[in-house]
């Protein structure tokens, strides 16, 4: 009996052992398809290196990343997820560019959570993971409850991003009182301000009130025609907030073609898309206060701190993001048991972050964002 005891013991312990060893190496592999070389070779660079600084802030060595170069190419992005579908990748970061995606649908057994903000037309295997225009206008919209605005005015430029934030404008039921492309040439876009505005004929009333006094008998005609000339227009205009879906160097000719037209900061909002708290607006104080929905900023200044410890330079906006995937991921994988398949990220979920709150559901991702004001040449979380 005490031979038949101690048997059964080693086996035990063998087993233990040898189930230990199978776990340790079950790792839990997640791709990353990322340019590593090429024009945009930087950006996927920093990609790279903010997962790793996820992967060390979740401190489990049971999850691998396992890199790929894009080249940010098509075909080769194709390439790259093959071989990682060969490696036994079921999940993928990446690709970043939206242009990469259009093969991948092929790679059915695959989940890309890619970095681009773009939702149309996307393989179904293809999860948007970018701060898109849905999550936007949700929060634009809490802004407006907030506000009381109710006429709100969207100008769109004509450039190939305007189906997605018209696709988001049309699933979000925003409350617009119209809708404007725009063409983004400065003397097109300046002519396009001054018809939605209708500065022509505020001009005409300005000038018709000042010859209006200067016929009449009213006493006080002399201080009030004084008054007049300061003005560059006079009359109302029929919206109380404007929303602007561009960025740096065009959005500000937009918000000056505004001020050009007497439509000031002061009269109505001037709200704009995430801006990833651009600096150089802080110095456009003719143009503030500016509105806008982002990431949380405590979070993404605490995050470049971080990466700039360990690395020694600055990252881009998009490895901000990427850190956080890591974290989702693992999260996801963890609340799924650690069993993996393409349904993965079809139950409802929510996951914080540091970008913020991800709204997982039906393999959409949306994020809960903050709203932001430009003004005194500082941020300012509203909420």
């Amino acid at each position: 009996m005490k031979i038949l005891s101690k048997i059964i013991t080693l086996l035990i312990i063998v087993f233990f052992v040898n189930d230990q060893t199978l776990y340790a190496n079950d790792k839990i592999k997640i791709g990353l398809l990322i340019p590593l070389t090429g024009k945009q070779n930087e950006i996927g660079k920093s990609i790279l290196k903010s997962t790793r600084l996820a992967l060390n802030k979740i401190d489990n060595s049971i999850i691998e990343i396992i890199p790929k170069d894009t080249e940010n190419n098509p075909k080769k992005t194709f390439s790259a997820a093959k071989e990682l579908e060969e490696e036994g990748v079921k999940i993928v970061i990446g690709p970043v560019f939206n242009k990469n995606l259009i093969y991948l649908s092929e790679l059915k057994k695959m989940v890309f959570l890619s970095l681009t903000n773009k939702n149309i037309n996307n393989p179904k295997n293809v999860i948007s993971a970018g701060i898109n225009a849905d999550s936007q206008l949700k929060t634009i919209i809490k802004f407006q409850k907030l506000n009381s605005i109710n006429k709100t005015v969207f100008l769109i430029p004509d450039l190939d991003f305007k189906y997605e934030v018209e696709d988001a404008i049309k699933k979000s039921k925003i409350k617009l009182k119209h809708t404007y492309i725009y063409k983004i040439e400065p003397t097109e876009l300046t002519k396009q301000i001054e018809k939605i505005t209708y500065y022509k004929e505020r001009q005409k009333n300005l000038k018709y009130e000042i010859e209006r006094l200067e016929d009449s008998n009213d006493a006080n005609k002399e201080k009030r025609i004084e008054v007049l000339k300061k003005k560059d227009t006079l009359g109302g205009i029929n919206f109380d907030s404007v929303i602007v879906s561009d960025f740096d160097e065009s959005l500000k000719s937009v918000f000056t073609s505004l001020l050009y037209t007497d439509v000031t900061p002061r009269r109505i909002y001037y709200i704009t898309l995430n801006q990833w708290f651009d600096k150089s607006f802080l110095k456009e104080t003719n143009l503030q206060p500016i509105y806008f929905p982002s990431i949380n900023k405590e979070n993404y200044d605490d995050f470049i701190k971080k990466y700039k410890t360990v690395y020694n330079e600055y990252p881009n906006q998009l490895s901000f993001l990427s850190y956080d995937l890591v974290g989702l991921v693992y999260y996801i994988i963890f609340k799924n048991d650690f069993s993996i398949n393409e349904k993965i990220f079809y139950k409802k979920n929510k996951f914080k972050g540091k970008v913020g709150v991800f709204e997982i559901n039906k393999n959409r991702i949306n994020h809960i964002l903050n709203m932001y004001k430009i003004e005194n040449e500082k941020f300012t979380k509203i909420f």
